[in-house]
Order: C-alpha cells, then structure tokens, then sequence
C-alpha cells in the first residue's frame, strides 16, 4: 500500500509539471495569436493607406499630365501644326442638333481647368498668344520634360504599389498559416491539459482513498498488536492460573474416586451383615 501511495505521488507530480507546462504554452500561443491578430490589421491599415496614396498619386499626376499635353497641343497648333491634333468630333446631343440644324450656334466647350496641387492653371494653355516660334519651343520641351516627370513618377509608383501588394498577400499568406497552425496547436494543448486535470483528479482521489486505507490498516495493526502485547504480557499468568486448574481438577477427581471407593466398600459391608 505504501508503495501504492508513493507511485501515486510520483505520477501527481509529474502530472502537476504537465499541467504547468501546458498552461505556459497555452498562454504563450494566445499572446502569439493576439499579436499575430495585431499585426495583420496594421498591415492591413497600411496596405490601404498606401494604396490609397497610390491612387491619390496617379488620379492627380494623369490629370496634370492632360493638362500638360493639351497645353503643348495648342502650342503646336499655331507653331508646329504638323504636330497639332484636332479635338476628336463633338459629339451632338438631339437638342444641339435640332440648334445646329436651325443655323443656331452652340456654347463653345470648355477648356481644362486648373490641377490642385500642380501649379498649372488654365491660362497656361494661352501662353502661345505671347511668346515667338522658339520660345515657344523651349516651353513645349519643358511641358516635355514635365510630363516625362509625370511618367516616371506614375511608373515608380506603379512598381512599389506592385511589390507592396505582392509584400502584403505573401504576409497575409504566410500569417494564415501560422494563424491555422498555432490554432491548432492551441486546441491540443487545451484538450491535453483538460485530460491532465481530469488524470490530476483521479490521482488525487485515488491516493486519498490509498491513504485512508492504509490508515485504517494501520489502526487495525495497532489493535492487533495491543492484543498481541497482552497476551504476550499475560502469557505465564494465564499458563500458571491453568496449570493451577488442571491440577485442581486433577486432585478433585482423585479424591472424588477415592471418596467412591470408600462408598462401595460400606455398601459392601453392611449388605454381608444383613
């Protein structure tokens, strides 16, 4: 029983250790999952301002950039009109025709206004009024240059907003897994330490019923050996007191048959006299 009671204590203790151990990791995998959680929503919050940049970027530099080629547009109407493209034609809805067609005259179209944030006005594009055949060349290279700032710049922004969305999908794939993975693990650990309890309960109970029969062993022991003790301690009384009886018993009969003798040998004698 006491080796019964000791291998129980060993396994309750390796069960606590267990138990320990467990929670250690349960609570390590729940910190990762929450910082794993944090993490993705950051990059999630940045993906979307960055892209909302990007969008902001090439929104206002194409409308720049129009503004831009219509102006050199018009420059070359009137020096290099070799180069001049006509408007596309305008297109008639059924009450401008039905004006058209009654010899009225329609509102002129309106020319592109200025970009916020760019500098470029609408009155830019009438700088050709004001400026001779070569200087109005050198503006219609710097309005090149311009625009081939414009380019490159929408062409860099294209290429991050790429390797950012490329960056972002790999973290969100990679984070999925892990995500998926420590859940996993989590649950295990969970089930693992549910089952350790339960195991840590059962050895608990177990050598709480061990030490309450050893204890009641114990106290049947005690009781045994108190007798023990008195009949060691009373052995030669009892031994004398029956010896003194056997010979009692002994001297009672013998004088008892001689008493019977004595009987008979009267009995004996008075029935000869008669």
């Amino acid at each position: 029983m006491k080796r019964t009671i000791s291998n129980t204590e060993s396994a309750l203790g390796k069960a606590k250790e267990d138990i320990e151990s467990l929670a250690e990791d349960i609570a390590a995998l729940k910190t990762g999952l929450a910082d794993l959680d944090k993490s993705v929503a950051q990059a999630t919050a940045q993906r979307k301002e960055e892209n909302a940049e990007h969008q902001s970027l090439m929104q206002n530099n194409g409308a720049a950039k129009q503004v831009l080629e219509f102006a050199k547009n018009r420059l070359n109407k009137f020096y290099n009109p070799a180069l001049y493209k006509a408007p596309p034609k305008r297109e008639l809805s059924e009450a401008d025709q039905i004006t058209v067609n009654n010899g009225g005259t329609l509102a002129p179209t309106a020319a592109p206004g200025g970009v916020a944030g760019t500098g470029i006005g609408a009155s830019f594009v009438q700088v050709e009024a004001h400026h001779s055949a070569g200087k109005s060349n050198g503006v219609i290279r710097m309005i090149d240059l311009l625009i081939a700032d414009l380019d490159k710049e929408m062409t860099e922004s294209e290429t991050e907003e790429k390797d950012a969305q490329g960056d972002y999908e790999r973290t969100m794939s990679e984070s999925t897994a892990k995500r998926t993975t420590d859940a996993k693990a989590l649950a295990e650990n969970e089930s693992s330490l549910a089952d350790a309890e339960a195991s840590l309960e059962e050895l608990a109970a177990n050598k709480k019923s061990a030490t309450k029969e050893l204890s009641a062993n114990k106290e049947l022991e005690m009781s045994l050996h108190s007798q023990c003790d008195w009949l060691i301690e009373y052995f030669e009384v009892r031994k004398q007191a029956r010896s003194s009886e056997i010979e009692a018993m002994t001297n009672a009969k013998a004088v008892l048959s001689g008493a019977s003798d004595s009987f008979l040998q009267v009995a004996s004698s008075r029935h000869f006299l008669a």
